[in-house]
């Protein structure tokens, strides 16, 4: 694929086969964004594990010191008074079964991050093929499968973020924008590592993080020292 003129000029700030320390990373990737628009900084963590076995599965959620920079939209699936409380707390959308044909059938996908209470997963169940390829549905390892809707919404809406292995075993995840400080960008990113490695699954063997970069939106990847983040 053709790269464009102001990827390939950023591109030449970024020193090939480089491991660059994170405070590093974060000063150069505020330089590589030069979008119009306020690019998101993502991650993406190379796992050595085999996501195909489930004891080997990396998956789970941590808030971000300094959130995503996005305003996340929630949807919560509730009953009777947990529907009001939902609203109350924050939540952009709440209710039952009769959100199910408007998702299923009209393809409303106008929000983030789906909540529920344990009570409505048969409902979220039927819109399994809808919500699990988009990485929607709730789950109990990430909190959003809970009675406490409450804390759910204020955590999601502080910044909590997924994280889950892909096919390829690699996780990508947001970690801010662009318009902030790079020591915000640092810190939201030492969060997200942190809960990673706590999430080494014990069956895994030999390297767990293979390989660790960092990009924006339309920027070049800048590939970090894994071994860092495992000294503690």
């Amino acid at each position: 694929m053709k790269k464009g003129k102001r990827y390939l000029e950023a591109a030449k700030l970024v020193e090939k086969g480089k491991l660059y320390d994170l405070s590093e990373a974060c000063e150069l990737i505020k330089k590589t964004a030069s979008a119009k628009f306020d690019e998101t900084i993502e991650a993406h963590l190379k796992l050595g594990v085999d996501g195909r076995h489930a004891d080997q599965q990396v998956r789970g959620a941590v808030v971000l010191p300094h959130g995503t920079g996005k305003n996340v939209k929630v949807l919560v699936f509730a009953k009777g008074d947990k529907v009001d409380q939902a609203l109350a707390a924050g939540a952009d959308y709440a209710g039952g079964d009769e959100l199910v044909p408007k998702i299923q059938n009209e393809g409303w996908l106008d929000f983030d991050v789906v909540i529920a209470t344990p009570d409505m997963m048969a409902t979220v169940g039927r819109l399994g093929r809808v919500l699990g390829p988009k990485g929607l549905m709730p789950n109990p390892k990430a909190g959003t499968v809970t009675m406490d809707i409450e804390k759910a919404i204020a955590d999601v809406k502080a910044g909590k973020i997924e994280y889950r292995l892909d096919k390829a075993n690699i996780i990508h995840v947001p970690v801010g924008k662009a318009s902030f400080e790079a020591e915000k960008i640092a810190d939201n990113y030492k969060a997200l590592m942190d809960a990673i490695v706590k999430a080494k699954p014990s069956s895994a063997k030999g390297t767990y993080l293979k390989s660790v970069t960092i990009s924006s939106t339309m920027g070049p990847g800048i590939r970090l020292n894994p071994n860092r983040f495992l000294e503690g």
